[in-house]
């Protein structure tokens, strides 16, 4: 079920479902690709139903290879889910040189770790987990494929009547996490030019399902009665189902030196425009404060949309998601995403 629901999702098991479902593209795609698959930090908030979506697509070509997944599992729920999906797990610290060469072989690795939460606090395990984390995989997995998550964050704040920021933008992060994460880059790429690993960087901003995301903030404010702050007054999202399938797809365009992709929707979004519509969908009225700034954060994914198709999930039908979700009481992940700090400090 690619689609979404008219009437939302029954459950977290209907919502994961439809956010691993591949396209025929990927299931094409996917027949063709040999050696088995390795997910790093897979029990986090897209991991699990990334892996499930590589899973199914691989199955469906009738492709025997095997997919695995390494995290710390914090989540015992989301390891059980993978083994109950036909993916072997493995715990892991991967800034343990050790326990990563003892994970077993694979030829295709995404690269999803890192830390964003705590960062002001603690920016010292920050950036040992985004930039020597990923320096412990690489030379794990010189052998193999690799597509390494990163955000958009390494970007500058843009005029928001631009189109945001292409592959092209010079990076100008704004904030300790956001060079952090180039540092993730730059490693990465360090090691696609020594080893010759084909390498693609997915530049991802944001992602979102019925359980967290940039709607799922707005809506909680919402619901609560609090004003959403609108200086950050725009920004850009990808229905998860979406993000997952554009980040697996990327694989066609790891090379040595690693390329970079950008993945997010078609468009940029007004914040009290997004937060209205919402607020209809809730049957609730959102109160704001302060003003749009003349900057934001935003992302220019033509690049990936012309390889892989534009989005199939469309803002309206994510909005209704997200509604019916919240209005249905069902759980959130309690991971808002802190989209609106300008300074960075999350």
């Amino acid at each position: 079920m690619i689609e979404i629901p008219e009437h939302g999702f029954v459950d977290v098991e209907a919502l994961e479902d439809h956010l691993s479902e591949p396209s025929e593209a990927l299931v094409a795609e996917l027949a063709e690709v040999s050696g088995d698959w390795l997910f790093v930090g897979a029990g986090g908030k897209m991991g699990p139903t990334m892996a499930r979506m590589a899973r199914k697509a691989l199955d469906r070509a009738g492709n025997p290879v095997r997919v695995r997944a390494a995290s710390r599992f914090s989540d015992s729920r989301a390891r059980e889910s993978l083994e109950r999906h036909g993916i072997d797990t493995f715990v892991c610290d991967v800034l343990d040189r050790e326990a990563v060469g003892n994970l077993p072989d694979a030829a295709n690795v995404v690269f999803m770790l890192g830390m964003k939460f705590g960062i002001t606090t603690n920016p010292s395990l920050a950036w040992a987990m985004n930039t020597q984390a990923p320096a412990v995989v690489a030379e794990r997995f010189s052998n193999a494929r690799i597509v390494a998550f990163s955000s958009g964050n390494v970007y500058p704040y843009l005029p928001v009547e631009s189109a945001g920021a292409n592959e092209g933008t010079p990076t100008e992060p704004v904030s300790e996490y956001g060079w952090s994460l180039l540092g993730r880059e730059r490693t990465f790429e360090h090691f696609s030019r020594v080893n010759d690993i084909p390498v693609a960087i997915v530049r991802l901003n944001y992602s979102a399902e019925a359980r967290y995301g940039v709607l799922v903030d707005l809506a909680g404010r919402i619901i609560a009665r609090e004003p959403i702050d609108l200086s950050m007054g725009h920004l850009n999202f990808i229905w998860q189902r979406d993000a997952n399938e554009h980040a697996l797809r990327a694989f066609g365009l790891s090379v040595s030196p690693s390329a970079i992709v950008n993945v997010t929707g078609a468009e940029v979004l007004a914040v009290r425009n997004l937060s209205e519509r919402l607020g209809f969908a809730l049957d609730i009225d959102p109160v704001f404060t302060g003003e749009p700034a003349d900057t934001a954060l935003l992302n220019n994914a033509s690049k990936s949309h012309r390889v892989f198709g534009l989005p199939l999930a469309s803002t309206d039908e994510a909005v209704a998601a997200v509604a019916h979700w919240l209005k249905a009481d069902h759980p959130t992940l309690g991971k808002p995403t802190k989209f609106e700090a300008r300074d960075g400090k999350f």
